[in-house]
């Protein structure tokens, strides 16, 4: 087995040790009691969230140039990229490429995802300021308040950060260039990298030309599939027997999540389960954060994983799987 497998192996391993550990001898007997029904609802809201997703697509590229099984097939596959490469890297290449398989070019595609990317970061922003009116008219500890604060500088960061890009984008090209020059990069690579920069730029200025109906649909969706996600780890939590309220199981997720993108490893597998195991044991007791981190990591990440696979290979295939992990990797 490669390198890169290797990594991923190591990754999915300590993701279900770190649980285990943590919910000792009492793990086993919640997992067992936890209701089956509910699992299965939790499954359903991930597929459903797919289904939301493909409507999405197919809003940005083109009504009719995306069948609803196309599209969704195609988010599918991206989410196991997504999960499967460092950081998440493949997903935005696995869009790319599977839709310009459909006639779709790889600029427009890349723009597509990164306006799904800034869709879904305006959600993140609309549901910490609707948790923050929560957390105003509630009591809070320090250990939540934190949280909360943390989670809010995060944010903000990121949104101004991204905003600085947009407004200096010219200079940042021409820095990469002056840069891509002072490290021995030939010309004719410069200049196809140039074409590829603007050809982006222009295919993302024509995504934000969309009408606002449409606009508005795909911000709607957006919050729709969020709101399935990101609600798993409360009827988890809900199923455990633990009250726990929807805003502080969004912000534990959001942090937790967080971490594992910024681990750089697969899917953030063991860095985003020790990072919800420190957030959410002060908040239900070890031996349920245990139990919640187990099942919620299930449903929003290995089921992804077994689910995706399969498609991934049918529409990508297996070439481009390896191609993907081992630039990550290398």
């Amino acid at each position: 087995m490669s390198r890169r497998w290797w990594l991923l192996g190591g990754a999915l391993l300590t993701a279900a040790l770190v649980p285990l550990l943590l919910g000792g001898s009492g793990l086993f007997e919640r997992l067992q009691r936890f209701p089956i029904d509910l699992l299965l609802v939790m499954l359903g809201m991930i597929t459903l969230g797919w289904f939301l997703n493909a409507l999405r697509l197919r809003l940005l590229v083109g009504w009719r140039r995306l069948t609803q099984p196309r599209a969704l097939g195609i988010v599918i596959a991206t989410e196991f990229a997504i999960c499967a490469t460092p950081g998440g890297a493949g997903g935005p290449l696995t869009m790319m490429a599977l839709l310009r398989r459909r006639g779709i070019a790889a600029a427009q595609g890349t723009a597509t995802y990164a306006v799904e990317q800034l869709s879904d970061l305006l959600f993140f922003a609309c549901a910490l300021i609707g948790v923050l009116i929560y957390a105003v008219t509630h009591s809070l500890n320090s250990y939540i308040a934190s949280l909360l604060g943390f989670s809010a500088a995060l944010l903000a960061g990121l949104i101004v950060l991204l905003a600085l890009l947009g407004r200096f984008h010219r200079q940042v090209f021409l820095f990469n260039g002056w840069l891509i020059d002072r490290v021995g990069v030939r010309a004719h690579r410069r200049l196809s990298w140039a074409r590829k920069m603007l050809s982006f730029r222009n295919a993302l200025l024509e995504c934000f030309r969309l009408p606002w109906a449409v606009l508005l649909g795909v911000f709607v969706l957006t919050t729709l599939h969020w709101l399935l996600r990101y609600s798993v780890l409360y009827f988890t939590l809900q199923g455990l027997g633990s009250q726990l309220a929807w805003a502080w199981t969004f912000i534990v997720q959001l942090l937790s999540l967080t971490a594992g993108q910024l681990s750089l490893l697969p899917g953030g597998a063991g860095s985003a389960e020790l990072a919800s195991a420190a957030l959410l044991a002060p908040l239900v007791g070890k031996p349920t954060a245990a139990a919640a981190i187990l099942i919620w990591r299930f449903v929003t990440y290995y089921f992804y994983l077994i689910a995706g696979a399969p498609l991934f290979l049918h529409l990508a295939g297996r070439p481009l799987l390896n191609r993907l992990v081992r630039a990550r990797s290398s």
